[in-house]
């Protein structure tokens, strides 16, 4: 029997399971260069965890990180308000299938809660139907497009 995982919300001293993190997202999204070879140092990451738009969460199982999600708070302007996006989640493929995902989920949920977000949301590639399937399970699917915008210097500022 699969016994569920510690959920550690990080804060500033939690640089270990912070680099685990980068360590299960490059693992999962099998880009190493990504997440491992050029990572901030402590000082960095203590600085971002601290931040309170910033949102770190872990599943650890024997002291490893088997599990992370990445989010981020973002203040609204039209209305007194915050909504959470979450912006990377994974779990180790060893431990798929088990309710990880959903328990560091469920933990930010309760941080939106205390937040007072009305809203949580997540992007999906089309192609990966396993997190298709978690997020339906727990959420309302919408449609729209994602578009990557390369920024510019502008003559004026060079």
């Amino acid at each position: 029997m699969f016994k569920p995982p510690k959920i550690v919300k990080l804060s500033s001293s939690d640089l270990p399971l912070m680099r685990g993190m980068l360590g299960t997202f490059a693992k999962a999204f099998e880009e190493p260069e990504t997440y491992l070879s050029k990572q901030a140092n402590d000082a960095y990451l203590s600085a971002l965890l601290a931040k309170v738009h910033f949102i770190a969460i872990c599943a650890v199982e024997d002291e490893a990180v088997i599990g992370a999600l990445a989010a981020y708070q973002l203040d609204k302007f039209e209305q007194d308000r915050r909504e959470i996006y979450i912006y990377d989640l994974a779990v180790d493929e060893d431990f798929r299938r088990r309710g990880v995902a959903t328990a560091m989920i469920n933990a930010l949920r309760e941080e939106a809660v205390r937040r007072d977000a009305y809203v949580i949301f997540v992007q999906a590639d089309l192609m990966d139907a396993p997190a298709i399937a978690l997020y339906e399970k727990i959420g309302t699917k919408e449609t729209a497009h994602h578009f990557d915008i390369a920024p510019t210097r502008s003559k004026r500022l060079e």
